[in-house]
């Protein structure tokens, strides 16, 4: 490796400036010996990022993301690895084949806008994001449209009773309760019979049951820390049918994640309530506890919650009774003011 000869500055230290890739570097050491080893480094350095680089731009989107995608299948979830995938293959369809270095992405990301929501496009392009960073590019900046807050619907205090009869004797009554009870869908569809205690009257929420790129994934470990629980049955309905569910082995819910689904909004309409999803009974399971007054810290508890801020953000919502208690003390505190 040939490099330009040092020189010795004044303070006594030797300097070689170097030029790489259109650039000026300068290497200080205090030898001319170790200047000159240090020097020939980095220019074997910066040569070498350079034609990494220009090849990783010579890819084609699709294989810059499934170069990504195929590096964190060890480490990702197998329901996240699925989205990635869904989004490399049907994402962005008019630039999938073209090469990265020559794609004008914020063209690319206009062009998707019209095609898909807020939402679906800040994950895409998160996607692509991450694949150019782990490629050795650098990842540009666009400008994304803003996502719109979605609030889950919830069932108020009032609807809940009225839910409970109409999955009453139902197939899906004991997968729709354990929601309501605060199990995530995952949580309902990985739950054996050999974590249910009846008698004493207990629940070992242990593992995940997710859809992977090859079908359903059974995970040993929960979403969070804290998502592995005992929680006691608190539904008596839910203690009931359980009770007098046969056979007691294998998995409780052997439903699938659409088939229930459909069946909870079924059930919502039939009862005239808040139509929810699975998800949606997990919010109601938060927010009633909330309204009862349960502490924040037993309800994380049995929630499987790590973050109280995440709870307060998107499970505690006021129900309709809570805004009207609110309402009436400030109008009672006003109207003694007078």
């Amino acid at each position: 490796m040939i490099v330009p000869q040092p020189k010795k500055m004044k303070s006594g230290l030797w300097e070689i400036r170097l030029r790489v890739n259109g650039r000026t570097e300068f290497v200080t050491a205090r030898s001319a010996t170790e200047c000159k080893r240090q020097a020939a480094y980095l220019k074997t350095h910066l040569q070498a990022l350079k034609k990494a680089k220009g090849e990783a731009d010579n890819m084609t989107l699709r294989e810059c993301q499934e170069n990504y995608i195929d590096a964190q299948r060890a480490v990702l979830s197998p329901s996240t690895i699925r989205c990635y995938e869904v989004y490399a293959r049907r994402r962005w369809p008019e630039y999938q084949y073209c090469r990265v270095g020559s794609i004008d992405w914020q063209r690319m990301v206009n062009d998707e806008t019209a095609v898909v929501g807020p939402k679906t496009l800040k994950n895409a392009w998160g996607l692509v994001h991450a694949s150019l960073l782990y490629a050795g590019l650098p990842a540009p900046t666009v400008k994304l449209a803003k996502c719109p807050v979605r609030e889950i619907p919830f069932l108020q205090p009032d609807e809940i009773t009225k839910f409970m009869d109409a999955v009453k004797g139902r197939s899906y009554e004991i997968p729709a309760l354990l929601a309501l009870h605060g199990l995530r869908l995952s949580e309902v569809r990985a739950l054996k019979w050999e974590n249910v205690d009846l008698q004493r009257g207990l629940i070992r929420v242990q593992g995940a049951l997710v859809r992977g790129p090859d079908g359903k994934v059974e995970k040993k470990t929960n979403k969070t820390a804290k998502s592995s629980r005992t929680i006691p049955i608190l539904i008596p309905a839910l203690y009931r049918a359980l009770d007098a569910s046969l056979p007691k082995e294998g998995n409780v819910c052997p439903i699938g994640e659409q088939t229930l689904l459909d069946d909870v909004k079924r059930s919502c309409r039939r009862a005239g309530v808040t139509e929810v999803g699975v998800h949606g009974l997990r919010h109601s399971f938060a927010s009633l506890g909330y309204h009862l007054g349960i502490s924040e810290r037993q309800l994380m508890e049995w929630g499987g919650w790590d973050d109280i801020n995440t709870m307060h953000r998107i499970y505690i919502r006021l129900t309709n009774t809570g805004r009207s208690e609110a309402a009436d003390k400030v109008r009672e505190w006003f109207a003694t003011a007078e």
